[in-house]
């Protein structure tokens, strides 16, 4: 039973009407989805420009640093998952609306904090936040867009992360010099939540979802009036399926899982290391006194990066855009690790490094929601989303440690090798799904 929109009725232009409501409707939820994955970068760069200040103001250790650094990414390993279910066992368009509600809230919360545990706390809760919008967003997203040109959409919200992380890295620079000015900095995030609220109210339920889980009479009003791209026959196919973790780990999603988590994993884990402490990287390299514009650098380098990979995605198609830069990242940062103490090699690497990894990394708002069907598309998501800050909440809280106790070079051959493995598992288990419809996509992966 095929489902395409209605192109009859009194008013002679119903497919008029309908691409007027898809233009909003697409307008609308771009606008949400692309300000929400900002805020994600955001929560999580502005840390790395207001970690000194901080620390001095709340007298943190350095175990204390590793775990506010980390305290987002470990609360992404629980939201991921359970925001993920949420939205396919209840539908997007709630979890859509709660994951921003935390997001305000933990802004303000920010700004009172008196002792490291309670920032600790409040940033671990906005992490479940931040899992909870890579679990719906992107793929809410997607599940309204067409096939063709679908990887270009949806990368553009990796955009939208590297500038949220950049404006954060700026916003820090800015209070760097006021007294207290890191809870300004940290709170200011509140102002992207409330806005993208507002957009938020007016996003309908998605009808894939309503697809899968048998609701057709609802996702035919949404096909006719938004004129929806879906093949209805393919999505129905499974029939009726029912959300769930073990499904994920079934003989028919098992190589999604591993793919999607494990790429995922092995992009994130140095950029976010790295670039949360990068001050003490910087001083570790020996590289001078100015971290704030060489993180700068470093933010709008990746800024840069993923342009360039949201501009390709669809026309070299996803292979090609992450087996190559995972290899050539891994020896840019090999480089570095061997010759600390040549300035052209640590800059011309870490450039290379920065600008290759982001390119790279507009595929993680693409394949993950590619590999799963719909009726498990959010709960896999949230899970690859949960297993890729495992490795990048390792990291992010042992750099500092590691740092201090085998230095620089040591920690960055750790990176090349996590690049290194991203690139095997990439080689083996990565699908090419460029401008395939989402119900055919993830059967590329069984």
């Amino acid at each position: 039973m095929a489902m395409t929109p209605v192109t009859d009725g009194p008013d002679a232009s119903p497919q008029a009407t309908a691409a007027r409501e898809r233009a909003r409707l697409h307008l609308r939820l771009k606008a949400a989805t692309q300000i929400g994955q900002g805020l994600d970068g955001y929560v999580i760069g502005g840390i790395g420009v207001a970690m000194n200040a901080l620390t001095a103001d709340l007298g943190l250790s350095t175990l204390e640093q590793g775990l506010v650094g980390a305290s987002p990414l470990i609360g992404i390993f629980f939201g991921g998952p359970v925001f993920g279910w949420c939205a396919d066992r209840f539908g997007r368009r709630p979890v859509f609306m709660v994951d921003m509600l935390i997001f305000l809230v933990g802004s303000i919360l920010q700004f009172f904090v008196v002792d490291g545990a309670q920032l600790f706390v409040i940033r671990l809760v906005m992490g479940l936040a931040i899992g909870g919008e890579y679990a719906v967003g992107a793929p809410l997203l997607s599940e309204y867009a067409p096939s063709k040109g679908r990887g270009r959409l949806l990368s553009t919200l990796e955009i939208s992360w590297y500038a949220g992380y950049a404006v954060a890295t700026v916003v820090g620079a800015v209070f760097a010099s006021v007294d207290g000015g890191w809870r300004w900095s940290l709170s200011s995030g509140a102002v992207l939540a409330f806005v993208c609220i507002l957009l938020r109210g007016g996003v309908p339920e998605s009808a894939r979802w309503l697809l899968s889980r048998g609701r057709t009479n609802e996702a035919q009003v949404l096909i006719d009036r938004y004129g929806i791209e879906v093949d209805a026959d393919a999505e129905l196919a499974d029939g009726v399926a029912k959300p769930g973790f073990r499904a994920l780990f079934s003989r028919a999603h098992l190589r999604a899982t591993v793919f999607a988590s494990v790429f995922w994993a092995a992009l994130v884990l140095p950029y976010f290391a790295i670039g949360s402490f990068w001050g003490e990287v910087f001083e570790a390299l020996h590289m001078g006194d100015n971290a704030v514009a060489a993180l700068l650098l470093y933010s709008f380098t990746a800024v840069a990066g993923v342009s360039l990979g949201c501009l390709v995605v669809d026309r070299i198609g996803r292979r090609k855009l992450l087996i190559p830069p995972f290899w050539i990242t891994a020896a840019a940062l090999a480089l570095v690790a061997l010759f600390p103490d040549v300035t052209p090699v640590v800059v011309g690497g870490f450039l290379f490094f920065i600008f290759l990894n982001a390119a790279s990394s507009a595929l993680t708002a693409v394949y993950p929601l590619e590999v799963f069907p719909t009726s498990l598309r959010t709960t896999g998501v949230g899970f690859a989303a949960a297993m890729s800050r495992v490795g990048a909440a390792i990291g992010t809280f042992l750099l500092p440690m590691g740092l201090e106790r085998f230095g620089a070079s040591f920690v960055l051959l750790l990176g090349a090798g996590v690049l290194a493995i991203g690139g095997v598992v990439s080689h083996f288990l990565a699908p090419e799904t460029t401008d395939m419809d989402l119900a055919h996509s993830a059967r590329t992966v069984h």
